[in-house]
């Protein structure tokens, strides 16, 4: 059925059949234009009135906008047109009629607010604009998957259904699974841990996280989707090093694959950031973010760094950095401690100026610390058994980290919301479509 031309690739003084949207129909009078819009772009399709057949300029012009049409006919030259050339119908096919009126314009001329173009997310998808943000994203996942596997990865895919939760039982998704609760998994961090004390050794994933959080903001998804690595033989500095690689690497892929995508988006200076993130230490953020002034209360140790904080601090660095050295108590219990201060984990955060895109740290691989670790922050470790029995047979030192693709395209576009990252959104409020 596909042996269509598409719009980009159509040539003067060749016969063409094009299919795809009416983008838009412009009549002049004794002739008049039919744009196509396909993957590819758009094609004008000209008619002159006088001089075609009744039926075929009535079947051309009579469609509603957003019906999909086939146009068989001959390509010529037309310096005016959106492409350089212009087609001259032989047949017109009208494949799939559109109502008449639209839940949102596709052309963009009339604004919908987000809500709008979430319930009619194909029709908001058929904008420049918001295609565009997609294939960014594309490009991202393209670009992160090569690069793990130049940093010697195996790609694996974990559990998304489980019978405890990764933290604990809070924010958990509860699943009735043939007659037990199974909860909807949170991350695969357990898992790649795992996997790395198996004969893969450096892993990574690409692949959807729950959370039942009650976070209800521009930045907070319950259906979200995760980039994660784990590399045996890791410190935290290996950690942040191999997160770096990825993130820039991203930046990187998509400066090469998506010039055009960027011009509709308006980027003319879309730029990879520097390499050697910086890297304060959680103390020195802290002294950092009080120095600001711009927070009503000053932060003190053990405090998290809230999107105020985060805002002051972004704005003072001014470019992608780490806050390492996290205070031991705020992080999980597989977050192995400095050896030679127990009250700092090797935990970290890679931060863009606005918001937090990455958690890792090295983890703790020593199976009497790591169930310590669990009955201090009150889990069972009997719940976890198999997890932690794998400590007990050669488990290597390990470290990772997860970085949200969500939050990664939302920065890297300057996205307002970060459901605008996500073709059908999870919050809250919306399950449907």
């Amino acid at each position: 059925m596909d042996d269509r031309t598409y719009a980009a690739d159509a040539e003067s003084g060749t016969d063409a059949t094009v299919a795809g949207w009416v983008n838009e129909i412009r009549d002049l009078g004794g002739i008049a234009f039919l744009i196509l819009r396909d993957a590819s772009g758009k094609i004008q399709v000209k008619f002159e009135k006088d001089e075609m057949d009744e039926n075929l300029v009535e079947t051309g012009l009579g469609v509603h906008r957003e019906s999909v049409v086939r146009v068989t006919g001959r390509v010529e030259s037309e310096e005016r047109a959106p492409t350089g050339v212009e087609v001259v119908p032989d047949s017109v096919e009208v494949v799939a009629e559109a109502d008449p009126e639209l839940p949102l314009d596709p052309s963009g001329k009339v604004d919908a607010d987000l809500s709008t173009r979430l319930d009619n997310r194909t029709l908001d998808l058929r904008k420049g604009e918001v295609k565009a943000v997609f294939e960014v994203r594309a490009a991202v996942l393209r670009a992160v998957r090569e690069q793990f596997r130049e940093l010697g990865c195996t790609e694996i895919n974990t559990p998304k259904i489980v019978a405890t939760g990764t933290e604990g039982g809070t924010e958990l998704f509860p699943v009735t699974y043939f007659g037990r609760e199974a909860f909807m998994n949170q991350s695969p961090q357990l898992f790649k841990q795992l996997m790395v004390g198996s004969g893969l050794e450096r892993v990574f994933e690409v692949g959807p996280i729950f959370r039942a959080e009650e976070h209800n903001t521009p930045r907070h998804l319950n259906e979200a989707t995760s980039i994660d690595f784990e590399s045996a033989f890791y410190d935290h500095t290996d950690a942040m090093d191999a997160c770096e690689t990825v993130v820039r690497a991203a930046y990187e892929g998509v400066a090469e694959h998506c010039q055009e995508e960027l011009e509709t988006l308006g980027y003319e200076d879309f730029s990879v950031p520097e390499a050697d993130f910086p890297r304060l230490s959680y103390e020195e953020a802290i002294e950092r973010v009080n120095a600001t002034g711009e927070l009503d209360e000053q932060l003190g140790w053990g405090d998290d760094l809230s999107t105020e904080a985060e805002h002051a601090l972004g704005e003072a660095v001014g470019r992608h950095y780490f806050v390492t050295d996290w205070p031991s108590e705020v992080k999980p219990f597989y977050i192995k401690d400095h050896d030679d201060d127990p009250e700092l984990s090797t935990g970290f955060d890679l931060m863009h100026p606005s918001l937090e895109l990455v958690s890792g740290g090295q983890r703790e691989h020593r199976y009497e610390h790591l169930i310590e670790g669990f009955e201090q922050q009150g889990l069972e470790p009997e719940a976890f058994e198999y997890y932690t029995k794998m400590f007990r047979y050669g488990m290597p030192p390990h470290a990772g980290w997860g970085l949200g693709a969500e939050r990664l395209v939302m920065t890297m576009l300057d996205l307002g919301n970060i459901r605008e990252a996500v073709i059908f959104p999870r919050d809250r409020q919306r399950l449907s479509p």
